[in-house]
């Protein structure tokens, strides 16, 4: 969060200022990003004390800067291209060639339901963008089956039917490869077992299996989050390099030391 916001902060100071003012390998605009960027990490660690309004002026910035870039981002790389572009293209072919794209005329139906989309915000016509919503919806819905289905049943089941049996050029057992084969398939059976509830989970095939089928998951979990405590961790690492590379030379230029 504070890397984006270090980044758009710094382009929009650069934007402003553009002068080069070098003190100790540093310009003025670089000074002046680097010091947003560490008061805002600042501002966002102080909530690790109690919520105040420091974190709430960085939170509401982050928020603010997001939401203008979001919003230039998208308009320059979906809306002019696919809209804009294509109707201002479909008008030059009409009126001085004589031909009627009807592929890039037909992007004026997004633009109308776009425009009712828009009318949400009026609250007398409101009821018009529940139109465009059913149908973002219902594309959404059925895109989503499909890949939804391909990427996590299909290519799930996919990357379970393996070779039991590994064997190289030779016809040797490449026995790490089949012992890795065994764990996968019987893991996954286990934890299918487990979610199976129309048998109660006693027994050797059902109480066994399905306790296995615990294990697995807990491994599963726990891998998941020690990934994320490790990508969390790797941010912090992050603002505290910043800190050290860039934050304390800029001090250093700043006050002349």
């Amino acid at each position: 969060m504070i890397i984006g916001a270090h980044t758009v902060s710094l382009k929009i100071i650069t934007a402003a200022a553009g002068v080069p003012a070098v003190m100790s390998g540093f310009s003025t605009v670089q000074i002046v990003g680097i010091w947003v960027a560490a008061l805002l990490t600042l501002f966002i660690f102080s909530f690790l004390i109690e919520d105040n309004p420091l974190y709430k002026l960085a939170e509401h910035i982050f928020v603010g800067v997001s939401a203008g870039y979001w919003i230039a981002t998208i308009y320059q790389n979906v809306v002019y291209p696919n809209l804009f572009k294509n109707l201002q293209d479909a008008f030059i072919l009409q009126t001085k060639k004589g031909i009627t794209d009807w592929e890039k005329w037909s992007y004026i139906i997004a633009g109308i339901l776009s425009i009712m989309l828009l009318l949400k915000l009026v609250p007398k016509v409101s009821w018009i963008a529940r139109w465009p919503l059913s149908f973002m919806v219902g594309i959404a819905s059925g895109l989503g089956i499909v890949l939804t289905m391909e990427a996590f049943v299909l290519k799930q089941v996919e990357a379970t039917v393996v070779n039991l049996i590994v064997r190289n050029i030779s016809n040797a057992i490449m026995w790490p490869e089949t012992i890795r084969n065994w764990l996968v398939v019987i893991g996954v059976c286990c934890s299918l077992i487990y979610f199976y509830f129309s048998q109660e989970h006693k027994g050797i095939l059902f109480g066994t299996t399905s306790r296995i089928g615990i294990y697995v998951l807990m491994m599963a979990f726990g891998a998941a989050f020690g990934y994320t405590v490790m990508a969390r961790v790797s941010l912090l690492i992050g603002r505290m390099l910043f800190f050290r590379d860039e934050w304390w030379p800029a001090m250093r230029a700043t006050f002349g030391l």
